[in-house]
């Protein structure tokens, strides 16, 4: 038989007006009678309050600026009960014995100092909120010591525990999971039983709403609550490719094969290079370095209308045949005399530790951009001119400065798949190119 403690429930409401009545309903319908009610409002500006305000309610605040761990310790204040319980305004009690079966399971011991309900789905709950409701929430009463999984929308917690560990009022989600953990690092324990159950319209994920996901899992690493796993770029087998069409070009004392074999190979990364190219005389430059492998490509692979991409994926077949089958393909190309070499590592760095299928390095680009259309008129397509600071992001690409991708995604015979990250550049002088004899008087000038 449990003792009939004073419980105060607290509700924290924002435009409820379709649900506030259906929950106070079912409350006053329990068969537990010794409870009082505040309300903790967000500036509603349906008719939440006035359909509350036809309940016995002990009282009803607002707060201007809403943070869910803030409403609980404003309603906390006010509180009367032994016990606290939360519910949210648009939950609604399954049965007349929910509010009898959370205090009597937080009574059975008193190193429990909280117990959070079951939750089922409404009939027009939607697809994935039903899923998330029947995953989460099971048959079997659960003990918790270490699992920090708690809920708010339909718990009970001790007073006196509370009063000394209150809720986070920065955080925006996820306060009860936060509480719950420094709970357990106190010794207590959060029990969860599934006889104390209410109805949930949109689940635990709000439809998997993206933003709010975003939201929560920041604070999950910001907080450390969660392990996750990371990938050693240095455990991988990560080749590079530099593909080359004809004799490389020679400024001062080094050709631009040279240059770019120096800046691979200051790479903390890349275990091998490899030469991809149609003439045998740039072989002979590569040849003393260390850790570099030739390929002689066909010369059906240096027509005009075949891509880097149809080389590359060449490059590739032939690596895989001959040599390895790399993690991670590394895509330079020589006519980036002026690389900064550090874009390298960290374009392989943001590729694996944003689980990328492909990462290009780019420049912002602030002016105009037109387009010639096929009747030879231009058609603007960026905003115009405005200021810079709330312009829209446009990027130019330099694939052959850096370009990180997978095999798998190279060897469909391009550098792209679902998931495209740009690493954004601001080294001007790194975009320089020389492709051609032409060029070659300027940058000499550039160098001297």
């Amino acid at each position: 038989m449990i003792q009939n403690k004073l419980v105060t429930i607290i509700i924290r409401t924002k435009n409820e007006e379709r649900w506030i009545s259906k929950c106070l309903k079912k409350i006053y319908k329990q068969t537990y009678k010794n409870f009082e009610i505040i309300i903790i409002d967000n500036n509603s500006d349906d008719k939440t309050i006035k359909k509350a305000n036809e309940f016995k309610l002990k009282k009803i605040i607002n707060i201007n600026k809403f943070l869910p761990g803030k409403a609980i310790n404003v309603g906390l204040k006010e509180s009367k009960g032994d016990y606290i319980v939360c519910i949210s305004a648009h939950c609604i009690p399954k049965n007349n014995y929910w509010l009898k079966n959370l205090v009597e399971a937080i009574s059975e011991n008193e190193n429990y100092a909280a117990v959070y309900g079951k939750q089922e789905p409404m009939n027009f709950t939607n697809d994935s909120d039903t899923r998330d409701l029947f995953v989460t929430f099971g048959l079997d009463k659960k003990i918790q010591v270490k699992d920090s999984f708690f809920h708010n929308a339909n718990s009970i917690i001790r007073k006196n525990i509370l009063k000394k560990n209150k809720f986070d009022e920065k955080t925006k989600n996820i306060e009860d999971r936060l509480w719950a953990k420094k709970i357990l690092d106190l010794g207590y324990r959060i029990v969860y039983e599934p006889k104390a159950c209410v109805y949930h319209y949109h689940g635990i994920h709000q439809s998997n709403n993206e933003n709010r996901a975003s939201s929560i899992v920041q604070i999950i690493k910001d907080k450390k609550i969660l392990n996750v796993g990371k990938i050693d770029p240095k455990d991988l087998n990560i080749v590079a490719i530099i593909p080359i069409k004809g004799k490389s070009i020679k400024i001062s004392k080094n050709y631009l094969l040279d240059i770019t074999i120096q800046h691979l190979q200051k790479s903390k990364f890349i275990k091998s290079i490899f030469i991809s190219s149609d003439n045998k005389y740039n072989f002979k430059i590569s040849k003393k370095y260390k850790n570099v492998k030739n390929i002689l490509r066909p010369k059906k692979y240096s027509k005009n209308n075949i891509s880097v991409e149809d080389v590359q994926k060449f490059s590739l077949e032939i690596i895989e045949e001959k040599f390895l089958t790399p993690d991670l393909i590394v895509h330079c190309e020589e006519t980036f005399p002026f690389r900064d070499p550090v874009i390298i590592d960290k374009v392989i760095i943001k590729t694996i530790s944003e689980g990328l299928d492909t990462c290009v390095a780019a420049k912002r680009e602030i002016g105009s951009i037109w387009h010639e259309q096929n009747n030879g008129s231009f058609l603007k397509i960026d905003s115009g001119n405005v200021p810079r600071i709330i312009k829209e992001k446009n990027y130019i690409a330099y694939n052959g400065l850096c370009t990180v991708t997978y095999p798998e995604i190279l060897r469909n015979g391009s550098f792209n798949g679902n998931k495209i990250g740009i690493f954004e550049i601001d080294n001007t002088l790194s975009t320089l190119e020389l492709r051609n004899l032409k060029q070659k008087k300027i940058f000499k000038k550039i160098i001297s």
